[in-house]
């Protein structure tokens, strides 16, 4: 029985003892790497900053395509970039608002509960902006 006991005891040690090297290995490496989900596309992790010319060309495309909170917002000006959250933002609140909008159109005529205007506005908005995720 104390054979068994510390044959399983040195099993656990040495086992602790390799989770402890290659864990922090392994956390460092898929850091920047796409990620991906079963049956879709890799998705890429949102950049840290924006720059602001993107920012207010993609606020322009949402408002052209009839956001009223796009519309209302200011362009960002005298700095290079701006937090990613600006764009997270801006982006989700013409995507809510957009999908009230079109709450009433016929599903034929919707992607994502918006009309197909609206999405590709969004999209575009988004890949201008450089973001994957909001």
């Amino acid at each position: 029985m104390n054979l068994i006991t510390r044959t399983g005891l040195a099993a656990a040690v040495a086992v602790g003892a390799v989770a402890t090297v290659v864990a922090p290995a392994s956390a460092a490496i898929s850091t920047d790497h796409a990620r991906t989900e079963s049956g879709t596309h890799a998705v890429v992790a949102n950049p840290k900053t924006i720059k602001t010319a993107a920012y207010n060309q993609a606020r322009s495309i949402l408002a052209n395509a009839g956001s009223q909170t796009a519309a209302k917002s200011h362009p960002v000006h005298g700095k290079p970039d701006v937090p990613v959250s600006y764009g997270t933002s801006l982006l989700a609140a013409a995507r809510d608002e957009f999908r009230q909008t079109d709450k009433h159109l016929p599903a034929k005529d919707k992607k994502s509960d918006m009309s197909i205007p609206h999405y590709n506005a969004i999209h575009s908005a988004a890949q201008t902006m450089g973001i994957d995720r909001w």
